[in-house]
């Protein structure tokens, strides 16, 4: 059985069930560093339970449309907040449960993603090398992850405009 499921442009409105957009737009909440710098305060709600907030870096191998979805997990325990280190789109997936229909969604290559506590999700899947990501999640000693895997996966198509996407040489 093959069940498809298309991206969508990551927008605040849309991801908002599941977290947050973190993107400078509109206009900064403050003017700072001798008016050099505009800062765009607090644009996520970090959240961990018995435990502290750490800053890792992630480097994943890119992937390339059709994805195929086999599994999405969850921490319980704490959000998870994922920041590129290029300007590059990657790929978002998320769900209200395991057996929901998952939705994707394709950021712009200037946005990061900040997931709830709890929100199903994908693994980190960047479209181009070379998939480094500052990752600000919980950090303590007891477990932290849930994962399910589909009976049947899902595949993930890319924009209309494009069939693939492929990694950086």
């Amino acid at each position: 059985m093959t069940r498809t499921i298309q991206t969508e442009p990551l927008t605040a409105a849309g991801f908002a069930p599941f977290g947050e957009v973190l993107e400078a737009t509109g206009a900064p909440d403050k003017i700072i560093n001798q008016g050099m710098c505009g800062r765009f305060h607090d644009r996520a709600r970090l959240d961990f339970a018995d435990a502290r907030a750490g800053i890792s870096i992630f480097h994943a191998q890119p992937r390339s449309f059709p994805y195929t979805l086999e599994l999405v997990e969850r921490h319980p325990d704490g959000s998870q907040a994922f920041l590129p280190m290029s300007e590059h789109p990657f790929l978002v997936i998320v769900a209200t449960g395991p057996e929901a229909t998952p939705r994707a969604f394709l950021t712009n290559g200037a946005q990061g993603i900040n997931l709830h506590r709890g929100v199903w999700h994908g693994v980190l899947t960047p479209l181009h090398a070379p998939g480094l990501f500052a990752v600000v999640d919980r950090i303590g000693t007891t477990p932290n992850l849930e994962e399910h895997y589909f009976d049947a996966p899902w595949i993930v198509t890319g924009p209309a405009s494009s069939s693939s996407v492929a990694p950086d040489p």
